[in-house]
């Protein structure tokens, strides 16, 4: 481990000396500086592992060098080691207080010279050690946190994938509707951790279905009251399958499957909630479901053509969806149709979300 000790004095005999004798330490470089002031502007783009820095200077004593260099972050740990004709006591204290670690007294005596300087370099490879420890064990955190987050991203496309096998729709709906919502979530400016999130959870928005019997959830014709009344509780039934967990995302996930069928005029179920008291994922992914759903041929109907879905999406701004939400989808619709090319039925790979 290279090791860079910087040396200051307004005496380049001094300098030259000094710097001869830390050639002798193992890893050790040296560079002089005759002005502390350019001492300080090294510092602020490099770190130094030891400073030796001599009291009596013309322009900025000793002890104003090591104020101004405790005062760059990066350099507050820095072992610095002055040197001074003056062995007042009362120097010494003002120099500890202003972050000196030890002292030689001139003329330096070799041995002890480079016994302290060996010493400090030594409690800096330490800690550097320790510096570099911290961030092996910080990066590893990192990965291991990451291998968590992939192997809840599979459990939650398993979910899904198990209740869109009883559902007439398709993996690339959820995939499409997905990163709607996650386009939405840009358009607001919500931050990427929570756009990230939404693309994650709002396939989660009917896993609820899994509980609706076939001859409802596969009925081809119009539900009736009864049978609608039955349909509705797969909201409430996705809310109890994903609440509780530690998972922010599978909160998330409860909070959209519980209502997303809410309306922003208050005519939607399962609670009748109105505006801006429907979770704000929910407002997102009732757009984003919606405009799927619409423009998706399904076996009991066809397609609807793109201008016809934008015009139901504006008619509902406001009572079926929040506006801000609807203008939000709309505001970049070059990538809504991105994302309808990029996941079409025969394309898609229902093992991933993926990411517009």
């Amino acid at each position: 481990m290279e090791m860079k000790v910087l040396v200051i004095d307004d005496s380049q005999i001094n300098l030259t000396l000094l710097c001869r004798l830390l050639d002798k330490l193992d890893d050790c470089t040296s560079l002089s500086f005759l002005v502390p002031e350019s001492a300080l502007a090294w510092c602020k783009e490099h770190v130094p592992d030891l400073i030796l820095v001599d009291y009596m200077m013309p322009e900025m004593n000793g002890i104003e060098f090591i104020r101004r260099f405790r005062s760059l972050e990066h350099c507050a740990d820095i072992p610095v080691l002055m040197i001074t004709a003056n062995d007042e006591v009362a120097l010494r204290y003002e120099a500890l207080e202003a972050g000196a670690n030890d002292f030689l007294i001139k003329p330096v005596d070799k041995i002890e010279f480079l016994a302290r300087s060996k010493n400090m370099l030594a409690l800096r490879r330490n800690q550097r050690y320790l510096e570099n420890r911290a961030s092996w064990l910080d990066a590893e955190v990192q990965k291991a946190t990451l291998e968590i987050r992939e192997r809840e991203r599979e459990t939650i496309l398993r979910l899904c994938k198990a209740a869109d096998s009883r559902d007439p729709e398709t993996g690339a709906h959820i995939v499409r509707m997905a990163n709607y919502s996650r386009l939405i979530a840009s358009k607001l400016n919500l931050p990427e951790s929570v756009q990230e999130m939404i693309l994650e959870a709002a396939p989660m928005h009917d896993i609820g279905k899994v509980g609706i019997p076939d001859h409802i959830l596969l009925k081809p014709g119009k539900l009736t009251v009864d049978e609608f009344s039955i349909m509705k509780n797969h909201a409430s039934l996705g809310h109890q399958i994903l609440s509780g967990s530690a998972s922010k995302t599978l909160q998330m996930g409860a909070e959209i499957a519980l209502s997303h069928h809410e309306k922003f005029d208050g005519s939607g179920y399962p609670k009748g909630l109105v505006g801006e008291a429907i979770p704000l994922s929910a407002r997102i992914v009732a757009v984003a479901d919606v405009f799927d759903a619409l423009t998706s041929e399904r076996p009991y109907k066809p397609a609807w053509d793109i201008e016809r879905a934008v015009a139901f999406l504006k008619e509902g701004s406001g009572q079926h969806f929040d506006p801000q939400c609807v203008t939000a989808f709309l505001s970049d619709f070059s990538k809504v149709l991105e994302i309808k090319a990029q996941y079409r039925e025969d394309s898609v790979d229902t093992n991933s979300f993926g990411a517009y």
